[in-house]
């Protein structure tokens, strides 16, 4: 399995590889945050090209679900730009209408499902597209349920989240980022909710994204996605970048001394991770 998913991930990478370089899909400079006094993130730089999947890793508190929201403008940066598909903005000064553009133009996936508990599945995915983006409700059912289709959902159009196990709701949640059509997608934690056994379903989600040439930032604790799965791998600490790699290099010869030990706490030893 883990060899299949590798050839996956450098399949892609290899065809970008042969490519002129191409500008990022999404590039952030220079983004720094703070809460009250306390700067959490510290001048970070992270980039995403199309197609790709970037798995960030790193210790609990080093600032990754924060960039990940500032990236999506649902945290204000204090400094720091962010560059989409060419488009270029502030992320201190940004208006709410340039915020409501990026979110627009992205998906998200939070830690907790975030599903409305009053809506039926086709209800949650449908909800943004006829509210958010005035889509006919008809057309957006039709995407809705196609979205759910891919992820396995489609049978469960009228439950309830309630209804549901952990896995499912995320399934459903990541119906609905897709059903926007975003040109990439974050996803903040996905699993970190979830048993081994739901893990699983969603991260067959996610990797079939991946091979479906879905852009992803992935904030993640899974270290067999982002082995196997992921293009490229940024690990993160004390809000800031400290290495990034390809994932087979990041995994296979560790930059440092702190990216082993974290490796070596995380997975007992190299190697070991089979999703």
């Amino acid at each position: 399995m883990a060899e299949m998913l590798n050839h996956g991930a450098e399949s892609r990478a290899v065809g970008r590889g042969d490519a002129p370089a191409q500008p990022p899909m999404l590039a952030l400079t220079g983004v720094r945050k703070s809460f009250g006094g306390t700067e959490v993130l510290h001048g970070v730089d992270l980039s995403v090209r199309k197609g790709e999947v970037v798995a960030v890793l790193g210790p609990s508190g080093s600032g990754k679900t924060t960039l990940l929201r500032c990236a999506n403008l649902l945290e204000r940066a204090d400094a720091g730009t962010l560059e989409l598909a060419g488009e270029r903005l502030d992320l201190a000064s940004a208006t709410p209408r340039q915020a409501a553009g990026v979110r627009r133009r992205t998906g998200f996936v939070f830690q907790g499902y975030n599903l409305f508990r009053n809506r039926t599945v086709l209800g949650n995915v449908t909800e943004g597209l006829v509210v958010a983006r005035k889509v006919p409700r008809a057309e957006a059912e039709e995407r809705a349920r196609a979205c759910l289709a891919r992820v396995g959902m489609d049978d469960r159009c009228d439950a309830y989240p309630e209804e549901l196990s952990g896995g499912q709701q995320q399934r459903v949640a990541i119906a609905r980022a897709m059903a926007t059509d975003p040109e990439i997608i974050f996803f903040d934690e996905p699993t970190s909710a979830l048993d081994p056994e739901l893990t699983g379903e969603v991260l067959g989600v996610m990797r079939q994204l991946a091979e479906d040439g879905m852009t992803m930032l992935v904030v993640t604790h899974e270290m067999g996605f982002a082995r196997n799965v992921a293009d490229r791998v940024v690990f993160m600490e004390d809000g800031a970048v400290v290495a990034e790699a390809s994932a087979r290099t990041f995994f296979d010869q560790p930059a440092n001394d702190r990216v082993r030990a974290f490796l070596h706490h995380t997975m007992g030893h190299l190697g070991t991770c089979s999703f």
